[in-house]
């Protein structure tokens, strides 16, 4: 398919998971694709598997942390390929633990990564999309975010975080023709799921109307919605892939 030939996608935390498959989707879908993480030898499965599919891809290493290494990532980027069409915020981590146990350390290494590391890389590209006069950015959240868990405040806060940010891009970045949009996953399926205890599973299932754990690709597939011009009246929203454990 070629929805998105001759645009430019940036995939941050991208080395496997939901980023890996994200980048892939959009390049089936006919993207050149700049994939990115903290560690550029991390990327060589998804590259190689960008590859197979015959896409053009860029790696990157970047510690979205860094206003000044994500501005110069994101300019030699520019440079590169032209343009920079889409960007997906979707590098973070997890320090979980309960609140009166909870570490400063712990508290800011999430909010730096998460919160930080989407307005780094936002604020990088708003410029150049200006001058473009368009561009979709999207911003991995979790329905976290919107709920709140105990055991994840500090993930919950930035990801919370991240949705009210996303609204506010989305405002100021209307009138040149930039959509900012997020999306909230529910339980998706990982490593960490599939080591889950089949109790532990079960009491997680029944939390969800649909009563199956979403797959990587299900963000994937929301992702290139949201990239692409079949939403091009979409802007400030929050979409929720979750199997209608939150339903608004």
């Amino acid at each position: 398919m070629t929805m998105f030939k001759g645009k430019t996608a940036i995939v941050t935390g991208s080395a496997r998971g939901i980023g890996q498959a994200i980048a892939l989707e959009l390049a089936r879908n006919g993207a050149d694709l700049v994939i990115c993480d903290v560690k550029a030898e991390w990327l060589s499965e998804t590259e190689s598997l960008l590859r197979e599919l015959g896409a053009n891809v860029t790696c990157k290493e970047l510690d979205v942390t860094s206003a000044e290494a994500t501005q110069k990532v994101i300019n030699e980027i520019a440079e590169e390929n032209g343009r920079i069409d889409i960007l997906v915020n979707n590098a973070g981590i997890t320090r979980d633990g309960l609140l009166m146990r909870m570490s400063e350390e712990d508290w800011d290494a999430v909010l730096t990564v998460n919160l930080k590391g989407t307005f780094n890389c936002t604020k990088a590209v708003t410029r150049i999309m200006m001058k473009q006069r368009t561009g979709s950015i999207i911003n991995i959240a979790s329905v976290v975010g919107v709920m709140g868990n105990a055991g994840q405040a500090n993930y919950a806060a930035s990801k919370g975080g991240v949705i009210a940010f996303t609204k506010s891009v989305a405002k100021e970045l209307a009138s040149r023709n930039i959509r900012a949009n997020a999306i909230a996953p529910g339980f998706i399926s990982s490593k960490m799921t599939d080591a889950l205890s089949d109790e532990v599973r079960q009491k997680m299932l029944e939390a969800i109307p649909l009563n199956a754990f979403g797959t990587p690709q299900d963000i994937a597939n929301a992702v290139t919605f949201l990239a692409s011009d079949n939403s091009s009246y979409i802007t400030g929203q929050v979409l929720n892939v979750n199997g209608g454990m939150i339903m608004q």
